[in-house]
C-alpha cells in the first residue's frame, strides 16, 4: 500500500512539473492554475465526475470526450485542456486530484506562497473567508492562498491544512475526541474494579 501511494505521488509530481514548465513558458500560470482550481471544485461537488475519472471500466474514448466537453464548457486554456486529455488518453485520470494539488503546491512554492486548504461543513461567505484568510496570514507570516472545500460530515467548525500540518477544529473531531475520552474513562474504571476485586 505504501509503495502504491508513493508511486501515485511520484506520478502526480512528474505530470505537475511538466505542466508547470509549459505554463511558465507560455506565461499562462495563472490561467492554468484557475482552470485546475475550478476542476478540483467540480471533482469535489460531482459524484458522477469522480466516478467517471476513477472508473476502470469507462473507456479511454469516453473519458476523453467527457473531459473535452468539461474543458470547453469551462473555457479552459489550451494547455489545461491538453493536460486533462493526455491524462485520459494515458488512463491517468484516477490521480487527477493529486496532480492538481501537486501543481498548485509547486506554484505556491515558486512564488513563496503558503497554500492553506480550509474545509468547512458549509460554504463560507465572503466575510468569513476574509477573516479566516487574515488569521492564516498572521499565523504563517507569509503570503497565503486559501483553497476552500465543503464537507458536511464535519457538522461544524473547520479543518485547515498547511502543507503537512493539520489543524482540526471541527465538531465531528471534537465529538470523536469526547467519545474516545468516554471509552478510556469507562475502560479505566472497569480496570480499577478488576484490580481491586480480582474475582469480579
Amino acid at each position: 500500500m505504501a509503495s502504491q501511494s508513493g508511486s501515485i505521488i511520484g506520478l502526480a509530481g512528474r505530470y505537475a512539473s511538466a505542466l508547470y514548465e509549459l505554463s511558465d513558458e507560455q506565461k499562462a500560470l495563472d490561467q492554468v492554475a484557475d482552470d485546475l482550481r475550478g476542476l478540483n471544485a467540480a471533482l469535489a461537488e460531482s459524484d458522477d465526475l469522480r466516478r467517471m475519472v476513477r472508473s476502470p471500466v469507462t473507456s479511454r474514448t469516453e473519458q476523453q470526450n467527457a473531459m473535452s466537453a468539461i474543458a470547453d464548457k469551462a473555457g479552459m486554456h489550451g494547455l489545461t485542456k491538453n493536460f486533462v486529455l493526455v491524462l485520459a488518453r494515458n488512463r491517468r485520470l484516477f490521480v487527477l486530484n493529486q496532480m492538481i494539488n501537486a501543481f498548485l503546491d509547486l506554484l505556491a512554492e515558486k512564488r513563496g506562497e503558503v497554500t492553506a486548504e480550509v474545509t468547512t461543513a458549509r460554504p463560507l461567505d465572503d466575510s468569513a473567508l476574509a477573516k479566516i484568510t487574515d488569521a492564516i496570514k498572521k499565523t504563517v507570516g507569509a503570503q497565503a492562498r486559501v483553497e476552500t472545500k465543503v464537507n458536511p460530515d464535519l457538522l461544524g467548525g473547520l479543518v485547515v491544512r498547511l502543507g503537512s500540518r493539520m489543524y482540526d477544529n471541527s465538531l465531528s473531531s471534537k465529538l470523536q475526541r469526547l467519545e474516545l475520552a468516554r471509552r478510556e474513562l469507562v475502560d479505566g474504571n472497569s480496570g480499577s474494579r478488576d484490580f481491586c476485586n480480582p474475582e469480579k
